[in-house]
């Protein structure tokens, strides 16, 4: 079995039990595959677990780089067109990743169990503020413009945690909030608002 068809079936399990197998020799059982196949494609169940998240990242992104709109888009555009898309690509697996909550919606917790799909996200950022700084629509700051990607990465996880707990019919309060953070967070990086809220801050500390 392939990387996709275990992801596939640890996911199937967690629907079925609620949680995790046993161990790995019983999950192998039930596939009827030898214990070593597993271990051939991954170390432990938390590494597949890690690999499912970083799946639903690269899935939504593989579609949009298929779409020939998406490559026309705006930087702006490109980062709403992604979030609108992955929370769709979630949705397809949205019970088990409530089952999964408790793993990742603490701080602490998050860190570990979305490495995988945090290190293809900084990556995806870090092309769209580059292309940005191209195009204008970001502008490169000296000591700050490092820590756009982070910053972006908190707004990924408002994102998920956002939709997580959303309620509203067809998740619209999501793809609202979606809307107001990407905005937001462009007015930040691309005007001089936040020139602006540095000048002050300087002003303030240096006053005291």
């Amino acid at each position: 079995m392939d990387k996709k068809q275990i992801r596939e079936a640890y996911i199937k399990y967690w629907l079925e039990n609620g949680r995790r197998p046993v161990s790995v020799y019983a999950f192998c059982q039930q596939l009827e595959m030898p214990e070593a196949g597993f271990y051939d494609q991954y170390s432990s169940f938390d590494a597949v677990e890690k690999d499912a998240w970083r799946s639903f990242f690269e899935d939504t992104l593989e579609k949009l780089k298929e779409d020939e709109t998406y490559r026309n888009y705006g930087v702006r555009e490109k980062l709403l067109a992604f979030y609108f898309l992955w929370v769709q690509q979630l949705r397809q697996n949205r019970s088990y990743i409530l089952l999964q909550k408790a793993k990742y919606l603490a701080p602490p917790l998050h860190l570990d169990q979305l490495e995988f799909f945090r290190v293809a996200f900084y990556d995806y950022i870090r092309d769209l503020i580059k292309e940005g700084y191209q195009s204008g629509e970001v502008k490169e700051r000296k000591y700050i413009s490092d820590q756009y990607v982070h910053g972006f990465w908190l707004q990924a996880l408002f994102v998920l945690q956002y939709w997580v707990k959303d309620d509203s019919e067809g998740f619209e309060m999501t793809d609202a909030a979606i809307e107001k953070a990407v905005n937001l967070s462009f007015q930040l990086i691309s005007s001089n608002t936040l020139d602006s809220i540095l000048d002050f801050g300087k002003f303030v500390f240096t006053k005291k």
